[in-house]
């Protein structure tokens, strides 16, 4: 039977086209679980005309009910004109202590003070520790006494009313191992049948971390990749931190508020951009060691929790010259807070410089699960299912393998099982192919670990399983066979003797200076986003700069303007600044140029010459240099919280320290 017509019939209602989601995904910044949860509700069916009248709902849903960032404004007005509205947006729920209340806010929707009954979020924490996906209907208040203008009258969340695990398991029955790998794979986008086994099991491991409680996962790879997509975009029990600062209470217990951080409300806390992480205080990543290895931290009170921890980031040299060179090693991108104990918490070691950059040759067009389905599968595995024990019991491993290297390599099978062996057990062989996978996984963390300290707490790396005839067999990591042998790595060395790092010829790695080109997303609250952060690396060379952004007009636009004036003035040789916008009317524009008008005034007094013009038929927002790069920023320069002097006054003036709002950022560069 067809996979896509087997698939329909068993999980009904359960499964969409997924290169309809590709269809509608561009051109909307709409989490891809919620563009899903439309698409099960309009597109139900095989019938291509019902399917395109289907997705035609979708975009009129999307049309009447999301809002662009840029559509707040307008969005607020209709509601205050209609006296409600329902829209599609991530609401956050914030307690202001010195109110002594809670509001809510929308980020596209752009208001912070919302009223919300206490109802909403008390049955749902995750309003409160990094926000939800919902429909929300909001009410405008006409009472003119109170402090604020919005209320939310009812809010859903976008997730399954109810999961059925028994079902799922059932129906998993009647496909082979092989056929519900390809389903798990395209039901996160992607298309199989052209992959190398290797490269399908690459793929299925950057879901361990969603199946496995407490799971400790690593990728370091080059940029475009798609290593982030899935902990941003694949489920609503998922969440991503993009680089800048963290700290103990985000993280793990706020003292202060007693109440456990971000890792008591989700199932995966991902840390994007990892090289950028910087820490604020002494004991966070202490509590990271304790809570990476056994699931719980004390911070005044005991705390135990289930989320598991993803890192992700870029590798900039030669993979080659990383794993040759004595002094080097694939751990290199890590912030230097990342001591050996934290490496050696990681459970595995995914080699991200083997998947191919992100492609429409990688996408499917086939059937898979929804998100949100098998998302609840997963949390479901999480939560519910330990296959440890059953691993523990099948799988015999080498004697080098023992303390955390045991335990990652069970933990990596385990999580193997969850996904593919729902409610059923693996053959020999199936077992013997997760278990090496698994063992290359931890082995590639422990050869790091043994580079940075060659004696022999680390020494023991011949790592091996044996197969059900009681054969032996040593596992290597692909990259580095050639420097590590079972036989130089094992041997026991002399009395206070240290073990020697491999040799090898060293490969010139390519220059960590030269600016690369970027796609990224910056979430809503993140920090560490300066405008030198997204700009400085690539105005070396460049003279001229031409902008077009068609919201640079508000008092807090045209501050943030000038802020990266000032950069340019500041670091670079700019010597022209051309700067197309927009606004609402006349009036506007004779305010704006006003304002224009005195800051090219003081421009002048450093060598920069700056022209601007209005243009009502603007859309894109972008900065392009004479050196040939270009940043295109969602939001344009206004990608920042509004923080008032009236506060702390925190991140009023250094935007590294202020949080953001949501928006892409694509970075790349032309032909001069």
């Amino acid at each position: 039977m067809d996979l896509d017509k087997q698939l329909n019939e068993i999980f009904p209602g359960c499964v969409v086209r997924k290169d309809l989601l590709q269809r509608i995904k561009k051109g909307t910044n709409v989490p891809s679980f919620v563009l899903e949860f439309l698409l099960a509700k309009f597109c139900a069916t095989d019938d291509p005309n019902e399917i395109q009248a289907g997705i035609e709902a979708v975009m009129e849903t999307i049309h009447e009910n999301y809002v662009r960032p840029d559509e707040a404004n307008r969005a607020q007005s209709m509601v205050q004109q209609k006296g409600r509205h329902k829209f599609i947006d991530k609401v956050h729920v914030a307690f202001v202590e010195r109110e002594k209340k809670h509001w809510a806010a929308l980020e596209n929707f752009n208001s912070r003070r919302i009223a919300v009954p206490e109802k909403f979020y008390r049955d749902n924490d995750r309003l409160l520790e990094g926000g939800v996906w919902a429909e929300v209907i909001l009410g405008h208040n006409d009472n003119e006494e109170d402090d604020f203008a919005f209320y939310i009258e009812e809010l859903r969340p976008i997730q399954l009313s109810r999961f059925d695990f028994d079902n799922f398991v059932a129906g998993r029955q009647k496909f082979t191992r092989d056929e519900w790998l390809e389903v798990m794979l395209r039901s996160v986008g992607l298309e199989p049948s052209g992959m190398s086994r290797r490269l399908q099991f690459h793929f299925l491991a950057r879901l361990f971390p969603f199946v496995e409680a407490n799971y400790n996962f690593i990728e370091l790879g080059p940029r475009g990749t798609g290593k982030s997509y899935v902990f941003s975009e694949f489920s609503p029990y998922s969440t991503l931190i993009s680089g800048g600062q963290t700290s103990t209470s985000v993280l793990f217990y706020n003292n202060q508020r007693r109440r456990v951080g971000i890792i008591g409300f989700w199932d995966v806390v991902a840390f994007d951009e990892v090289a950028g992480i910087r820490v604020r205080d002494r004991d966070t990543i202490q509590i990271m060691k304790d809570y990476m290895a056994n699931g719980r931290f004390s911070r005044g009170t005991e705390v135990t929790a289930n989320a598991s921890l993803a890192f992700v980031g870029n590798i900039d040299d030669s993979i080659e010259a990383l794993v040759a060179a004595p002094g080097m090693d694939l751990f290199k991108p890590l912030p230097p807070a990342f001591d050996l104990a934290v490496m050696h918490r990681f459970h595995t070691y995914l080699p991200g410089w083997e998947i191919p950059p992100s492609n429409s040759a990688l996408l499917t067009n086939r059937y898979g699960f929804i998100t949100d389905y098998i998302a609840e599968a997963f949390h479901h595995l999480s939560k519910h299912v330990n296959r440890y024990a059953y691993v523990k019991e099948n799988l015999k491993l080498g004697k080098a393998v023992k303390g955390r290297d045991e335990t990652a390599v069970n933990k990596t099978v385990a999580a193997f099982l969850k996904l593919l062996h729902p409610g059923g057990d693996p053959s020999p062989e199936e077992l013997q192919e997760y278990a090496e996978y698994a063992i290359e996984g931890r082995r590639r963390v422990k050869e790091q670990l043994f580079k940075r300290k060659p004696d022999d707490e680390f020494a023991e790396l011949d790592f091996s399983y044996f197969q059900k005839d009681g054969t032996e067999v040593p596992v290597f990591c692909a990259e580095s066979k050639k420097y590590f042998t079972a036989a130089s790595a094992a041997a026991e060395p002399e009395a206070g003797a240290k073990v020697p790092a491999p040799q090898a010829p060293v490969q010139k790695p390519e220059s960590p200076d030269e600016p690369q080109e970027q796609h990224f997303t910056i979430h809503y609250g993140d920090t560490g986003y300066g405008f030198d952060r997204i700009f400085l690396p690539y105005l070396l060379g460049a003279t001229k700069v031409e902008i077009e952004d068609p919201y640079i007009r508000a008092s807090h636009q045209i501050a943030n303007f000038i802020r990266f004036c000032e950069l340019l003035v500041r670091s670079s040789e700019i010597r022209s600044i051309k700067l197309s916008t927009g606004s609402d009317d006349d009036s506007q524009q004779v305010v704006v140029s006003a304002k224009f008008d005195a800051l090219a005034e003081d421009l002048k007094q450093h060598g920069v010459n700056l022209v601007y013009g209005f243009d009502q038929n603007l859309h894109d927002r972008e900065a392009r240099f004479d050196n040939g790069w270009t940043v295109k920023i969602g939001r344009g320069f206004d990608i920042y919280q509004k923080v008032e002097k009236s506060d702390s006054g925190f991140g009023f003036y250094d935007f590294s320290l202020r949080p953001c709002l949501e928006t892409k950022v694509d970075i790349f560069r032309k032909e001069k």
